[in-house]
This record gives C-alpha cells, sequence and structure tokens, in this order.
C-alpha cells in the first residue's frame, strides 16, 4: 500500500476528461458536460466489481459509516457494537449520529471476537459493525448469523480491505452494507473518498438523498430530480475528480493486492524462523489483500525483545498497543469525555449528566494479543532490496 505508488497515464486520461468538461460537481450540468459522469461511473464498476446491487459514493471513509448509520435509523438512545481495535473513525461516526459505541474483544483474527459480541447485544442495540481490520477479514458470517438470530443489522467496516473476499465472496457484502475508505494510504486511493454497497435498493435511495442535503432523487443519480424532500440530510458528494481517479485504481486494484501478497509471503517466510512466532489467523488465507503483515509473539517482553533488532537493522515494526489512533486504551479523548460542545454532548445529556463512561481496562484479552502483536504496512512496489533488509532482520531476530 498504498495505490499513489501506481498512479500512472490511466488516472491522468480520467482526470482530464473531468477538466476539459469544466464540471467538478457530480450532478446536472448535463449539456456543458458532455455525459461525462465519473462519480456514477465509478459506482457503477465498484458495485459490479463487489457483486452488489447499489453503491453510494461519499467524500470519505468515516461519511460513508455515517450516512450507512442514518440509512439504517441509527440515533440517540440506540447502541451499536463495534471492536476495540479499529481506527477511530468507526466510533466517531457513531457518537456523532447520537448512539452510544460499544466495544468489544479482538481475538487473533485481530477482529471481532464473535464469543464477546454475544455477551455486549441488549435491547438497545441497533447495529453491529465488524471491522475488517489490517486488510484481512473479520470472522463474519459468524457475526452476521448472531446479529441475525436477534433481527440486528450488520455494517461491515471495510475501509481497509477492499478486494478481499472470503470464498470468492466480497467483503462487504455478507452485512446489510459494507463502508470503503479510499484515503491516501489505502491500497486504492482517490486522496480522500468513501464507498457504501448494499443490495437493499431502498437503502440505496436513502442514503443517496440523504448525502445530498436530502434532495429528491427520483432522477436519479445522474440528475437530482425534483425538489421535493422526505427527510433532512447532509452533504457528503464526492466530486467529480475523485470519481475519476477512482475508476482508474479499481482497475489496478487486483494487481496491487497480487503485488501486496508476493511480498507478504516473502516477510512470512522470513518471519517463520523466530521461536514461537504465530501469524494472524485468517478466515480464508486466498482472500486476504495483504495490506499488512502481523505476526505474534509468545509474549509480550518476547516481542518487545524481537522489535528492537528489527528496529536496530532499521525497519522497526509496529506495536498496535502502543498505537494511539487504533485501539481502545489509547483513546484518552473517548475515556475522559472530551468534546467542544459546552454541554458535554455527545458524552453528557443536556443537564450534565454523563450518558456513558468508557473503562481503558475493560478489554484485557484484547491488550494481550496486542501487545505481543508486531505489524508491517505491505507496499506495492516494495523494492527488492527493502525486501532483502526486512528479511534479513527478522531472521537476526529469531535469536532475541
Amino acid at each position: 500500500m498504498p495505490g499513489f505508488e501506481v498512479f500512472g497515464d490511466e488516472e491522468k486520461k480520467e482526470i482530464m476528461e473531468v477538466l476539459e468538461t469544466g464540471i467538478l460537481f457530480r450532478y446536472e450540468f448535463g449539456a456543458q458536460r458532455n455525459d461525462v459522469y465519473k462519480v456514477l461511473q465509478f459506482e457503477k464498476n465498484f458495485a459490479n466489481y463487489c457483486g452488489a446491487g447499489f453503491a453510494q459514493a461519499v467524500t470519505s471513509g468515516t461519511a460513508a459509516l455515517k450516512v450507512a448509520l442514518a440509512a439504517l435509523g441509527v440515533g440517540p438512545g440506540d447502541e451499536v457494537i463495534t471492536q476495540g481495535f479499529t481506527f477511530v473513525a468507526t466510533w466517531e461516526a457513531i457518537l456523532d449520529i447520537g448512539a452510544i459505541p460499544v466495544f468489544t474483544e479482538v481475538d487473533e483474527t485481530l477482529n471481532m471476537d464473535p464469543l464477546d459480541l454475544k455477551t455486549k447485544i441488549t435491547d438497545k442495540t441497533r447495529c453491529i459493525i465488524p471491522v475488517h481490520m489490517l486488510g484481512a477479514m473479520a470472522r463474519i458470517e459468524e457475526i452476521v448469523e448472531i446479529a441475525s438470530s436477534h433481527n440486528i443489522p450488520v455494517l461491515e467496516d471495510t475501509a481497509q480491505a477492499a478486494g478481499g473476499r472470503i470464498n470468492g465472496q466480497h467483503l462487504g457484502t455478507f452485512g446489510q452494507c459494507g463502508t470503503f475508505s479510499f484515503d491516501s494510504v489505502k491500497t486504492m486511493t482517490t486522496g480522500e473518498g468513501g464507498m457504501i454497497i448494499t443490495n437493499d435498493e431502498k437503502m440505496w435511495r436513502n442514503m443517496s438523498e440523504y448525502h445530498d442535503h436530502g434532495h429528491d432523487h427520483v432522477i436519479n443519480p445522474g440528475g437530482r430530480g425534483g425538489e421535493g424532500r422526505s427527510f433532512i440530510g447532509f452533504n457528503y458528494r464526492m466530486m467529480e475528480l475523485q470519481g475519476a481517479m477512482g475508476i482508474a485504481q479499481l482497475a489496478k486494484l487486483d494487481s496491487m493486492i497480487s503485488a501486496q501478497r508476493e511480498h507478504k509471503s516473502r516477510l512470512r517466510k522470513a518471519a517463520s524462523a523466530i521461536p514461537g512466532v504465530k501469524f494472524r489467523t485468517l478466515v480464508d488465507e486466498a482472500g486476504d489483500t495483504a495490506t499488512f503483515f502481523a505476526f505474534m509473539m509468545q509474549s509480550s517482553d518476547q516481542c518487545e525483545k524481537v522489535n528492537t533488532v528489527l528496529a536496530d537493522n532499521g525497519v522497526a515494526a509496529i506495536n498496535f498497543s502502543e498505537n494511539t489512533w487504533h485501539f481502545y486504551p489509547s483513546w484518552e479523548h473517548l475515556h475522559k469525555g472530551s468534546t467542544l460542545a459546552s454541554s458535554g454532548y455527545p458524552f453528557k445529556e443536556p443537564g450534565g449528566k454523563r450518558r456513558v463512561v468508557y473503562d481503558p481496562d475493560v478489554l484485557p484479552r484484547s491488550a494481550d494479543i496486542m501487545s505481543r502483536t508486531l505489524v508491517y504496512p505491505v507496499s506495492i512496489k516494495m523494492s527488492e532490496e527493502q525486501l532483502q533488509k526486512m528479511c534479513a532482520a527478522l531472521e537476526l531476530a529469531a535469536n532475541a
């Protein structure tokens, strides 16, 4: 990762077609744009690629979560279950819609633990958001089965795993909807941008209108339609330049994943020499996007020693237990209930009563797993020199 490594003539061609029209807005201006609708084409291409009925492009992966939650009817008084290892955007979107995030443990998939999920469901649970973290799949079939038994919709946060599959079925198509991010460090990128896929036409229609201030999209998506509005919305529209980038990048996605898999395979072979090493559990190894390589030590002490050797050789790995963006115990602003709102919302109700308190120590199994886990991002055009350097360091770490 990321997709900027393979920017080329394909992206330039798509962008130039937009610039030649002078129209950056995704809707309307039909005469001026010469029937060039890049966002619309990107949506169709992405839905077709994933095997989904409908796709809705938005401004970011975070916006995708917010729009999807709105379309699912989630709001104040509701609880939404997600996992304690994810990017902050997942639970920021839940809070921003007015709901309360509830966090589960992760297991050695580094994704939601279905067993812990069962213990977190209450009569207030309105949605479950498993996250396909670091390019690989959650136990999504088990999670959907649990959710279905409680009649709770599943929203798959697939921000980091575009192109991932289980038995050939694309991640993001197992639940009611799946969200994706195309920001600057994703395997395929539009700089900023996101997508939601679903097979529910009504949900897609609601997302389409909500993301465009609630505008009537009777004639959709090339034109906005009438002037009626069924509900309030907001502005999360993707612009044509992003759509153009998405078309070119999507066409390269499978080849990018293939390159990442080759590089990850070599890293894994080198790391196999480390005594007691375990590798992240993959539900379907053939469907892994190989965006990241994660390997686990027997103890946090061994993990520290191994990473010291790697750092001394100029190739330190990431220990996400020390990362402040992705792991629950490090989200100090969540634990403190920090907000710009003078009322204390969303952590406090009007009048000052605290709505929710988060204890940083409530996910001990996740803390243990993360403290023993090291991660390398896997790039598309990793040089032979860099690969050899990393592999040599991993082999030296076997003596740590």
